[in-house]
């Protein structure tokens, strides 16, 4: 078992993990998700101790290996590390990398080394490449060998940061067939990866990183599915986001249609789309909303998903109850309907905007 207590890292001029705090169980298996440079290769160095952490704790089987007291060799013994960059040594051959750390810090005989060596290989397919250097093999190869290596220890843990990343699309699946094999072994492993339809497949838990730690951990069901913060919804669902405020009768909105403009381009979105996403906000806000409300604070989200190609425009409000589907003026509502459909009105219980509108913009 592994228990992360308060864990923070802090680099110059950034801070990846802020306060960690979990357990992974024995056999669990987790994918690690969400945005660059959200900590997620640093959780997997922080546990390994490659990354000093700033403070807290990292607690595997009971043994603190923040402590200066821990044996941080003993404890990497039974964590291996798999990398993205696969860092196999360039002058030995498969089979000397694999044996090497048998016999250097197992105490293994070359002969039981090599056994094991062998064994391991052919597991992952590849013991015709034995006698080969890694410089005459493919990434994929070159990843399913450090996988070999790592498992040549018998850890207990298996952190994979990235292992199919700086791979060609045609190798990726080679190697996440031996990820999947190794998943059935009962060992635990953490897996940072950005291949959302493998990281489903194969754990029983998902981390989803953001702000400093793990903003969501739950089921992949929950997670994919069912995900309760919008952060990770937005990430799940590829959701490109763009939003927008309106605190004043006199607003810019030069400014926000060149916002909407530089947007729609930075997402590729359609000309057609964009000349609807700008109509739908200045019939919404300009006619419908700024005439209707004395004091007007307005919030606009437009989410644009990658998937699907389809764009939603959100509008939050204050004031009393305004469907301007019902109340408001007719020529506005007229001109939006041109630019999106499905316009839905509620009064919201709670929060400082009590009104919503949500709409969906034409393609």
């Amino acid at each position: 078992m592994i228990e992360l207590k308060h864990l923070r890292k802090e680099y110059d001029i950034v801070t990846p993990l802020k306060d960690v705090n979990t357990v992974i169980n024995d056999g669990d298996i987790i994918s690690v998700i969400g945005p660059s440079g959200t900590g997620k290769s640093t959780l997997l160095r922080c546990i390994n101790m490659l990354e000093t952490p700033t403070s807290g704790q990292v607690i595997i089987n009971g043994v603190d290996v923040t402590s200066p007291k821990c044996d941080l060799g003993k404890i990497r013994q039974k964590t291996g590390m798999v990398f993205q960059s696969f860092n196999l040594f360039g002058h030995l051959t498969v089979i000397e990398n694999i044996m090497l750390a048998q016999a250097d810090l197992l105490g293994k005989s070359r002969q039981e080394a090599y056994d094991e060596g062998m064994r391991l290989l052919r597991t992952v397919g590849l013991a015709d490449k034995a006698l080969k250097y890694p410089d005459e093999l493919s990434g994929g190869q070159k990843q399913r060998v450090a996988i070999a290596r790592t498992l040549a220890m018998d850890p207990d843990t298996i952190l994979l940061d990235e292992p199919t990343s700086a791979l060609d699309p045609t190798m990726v699946g080679e190697v996440q067939a031996v990820i999947r094999e190794l998943a059935t072994t009962g060992k635990t492993m953490l897996i940072v990866t950005h291949e959302m339809n493998f990281a489903r497949s194969i754990c029983n838990r998902v981390f989803y990183m953001d702000e400093g730690g793990i903003y969501e951990d739950g089921t992949p069901e929950q997670i994919f599915e069912h995900p309760q913060k919008e952060k990770t919804r937005r990430f799940i669902k590829k959701l490109k986001i763009l939003e927008l405020e309106v605190h004043d009768k006199d607003y810019d909105l030069p400014g926000i249609q060149s916002a909407i403009d530089a947007y729609c381009m930075k997402n590729r979105i359609s000309g057609r789309m964009t000349a609807h996403l700008q109509l739908a906000f200045e019939e919404t806000v300009q006619q419908l909303l700024i005439p209707a409300l004395s004091e007007p604070e307005i919030s606009c989200t437009f989410e644009y998903s990658e998937e699907k190609g389809t764009a939603v425009f959100t509008v939050l409000y204050g004031g009393e109850a305004f469907d301007p589907a019902t109340a408001g003026d007719k020529l506005p509502l007229a001109v939006l309907k041109s630019a999106a459909e499905d316009l839905r009105y509620e009064r919201l219980e709670e929060g400082e905007l009590k009104n919503r509108i949500t709409m969906n913009i034409l393609p």
